[in-house]
């Protein structure tokens, strides 16, 4: 069983960071989706610069922001429930009750946006509980595992086949909604398919035990401090850059076609690992690399209300029962449209800061889960 090291849990600003850009990604990535609206009919404004803006940021951030997202939020699991361990707490019990309630803002994001993240998050940070009890050899192993994506290298090694056309279907009747229906038949739509879709997409992209295995590295990375400036953590950022991406670019020129099922997942494990790293390292590094970033620090600090503030502005702004602008710009301009979004959530994060200490749905969820039940 692990046993707490009793070193005190400082605040992390890199990993303040690190939460700011996966957000900030996010929304930039759901703009070139047009927040899930893939319509068939003719852009008005598009741009020659589109597909290699859409190349560009499909390479650098899609799966990368919602890993880093997943990997942050078990670093943040562990320094709970490292702080009561060191008081002679049990945080389980608070901690699954904390889960139930993202899941319940899961809901309220997924009736506006159907792209929804933390419902599932949720349900992947009950397992959590189990896990944070073994020893940290064990737990190494199961990130082992799962990074090597079982179910992809089952399938490929059998021959078997998992049937994605529900997923598809799904997807039909959710983008008509959000083409041509009523801002309350894209709710009922979203809350009656939400989950399922997010679920069956997670499979069809190898996120379902990737995600499963970023949670569970983060909480072991919180285990060994490294995202403190400590001992060898910097030789190890450092070694852990040159070697992702050396990955990265051997990844870049082998054409793995015919594994592609079970290879792409894993390459954009070593872009985020690259990503990572080359942050952390460029953090510790730089004093001017510092103050740039800790722009993203306060943005990050507001991870969750970013979140659902991005999908109630970004679908108003792309639906068809807001402005539409999915069938008006294209992947230039609708880059240009997450750009100003990033920078109106930044403005009103320092607007929020000068005070409160927390955003506002992080000060709720926090109260709520140490309210006495």
């Amino acid at each position: 069983m692990y046993q707490s090291r009793h070193l005190a849990n400082t605040r992390i600003d890199v990993a303040d960071a690190l939460r700011g850009i996966a957000v900030a990604g996010i929304i930039l990535y759901h703009s070139v989706e047009h927040f899930n609206i893939f319509t068939q009919e003719p852009i008005t404004h598009t741009l020659a610069t589109d597909q290699m803006v859409a190349d560009v940021l499909a390479w650098l951030l899609s799966g990368k922001m919602y890993g880093i997202f997943a990997m942050l939020f078990g670093l943040s699991f562990f320094i709970m429930n490292d702080n009561q361990q060191q008081k002679g707490n049990n945080f389980s019990g608070r901690f699954a009750w904390r889960m139930c309630l993202l899941f319940l803002f899961g809901i309220v994001n997924v009736a506006f946006y159907d792209g929804d993240i933390l419902m599932l998050y949720a349900c992947y940070g009950l397992l959590l509980i189990p896990i944070s009890y073994l020893p940290s050899k064990w737990v190494w192993c199961i990130i082992a595992l799962l990074a090597i994506q079982p179910v992809e290298l089952f399938c490929l090694l059998t021959g078997t086949t998992i049937d994605h056309s529900t997923l598809w279907e799904v997807y039909s009747k959710i983008n008509s909604a959000h083409e041509h229906g009523t801002f309350w038949e894209n709710t009922l739509t979203n809350l009656r398919y939400g989950f399922e879709v997010n679920f069956r997409f997670n499979i069809f992209s190898g996120r379902l035990t990737q995600l499963l295995c970023l949670f569970i590295l983060g909480m072991q990375l919180g285990r060994q401090r490294m995202f403190y400036n400590e001992g060898r953590n910097l030789q190890i950022w450092h070694q852990l850059l040159w070697r992702s991406a050396l990955v990265v670019v051997v990844l870049s020129i082998v054409d793995f076609s015919e594994i592609a099922s079970w290879l792409n997942p894993i390459y954009n494990l070593m872009i985020l690992m690259m990503i990572v790293s080359a942050i952390v390292s460029a953090w510790y590094a730089s004093e001017g690399v510092r103050k740039v970033l800790h722009h993203l620090c306060i943005f990050g600090r507001m991870s969750l209300t970013n979140y659902l503030l991005q999908s109630i502005i970004g679908c108003a702004i792309f639906c068809g029962y807001g402005l539409a602008c999915y069938r008006h710009l294209g992947v230039t301009y609708a880059v240009m449209v997450g750009c100003g979004m990033v920078v109106c959530q930044y403005l009103f994060a320092r607007y929020w800061f000068s005070n409160h200490p927390r955003g506002p749905l992080e000060g709720l969820w926090r109260k709520l889960t140490w309210m006495r039940l």
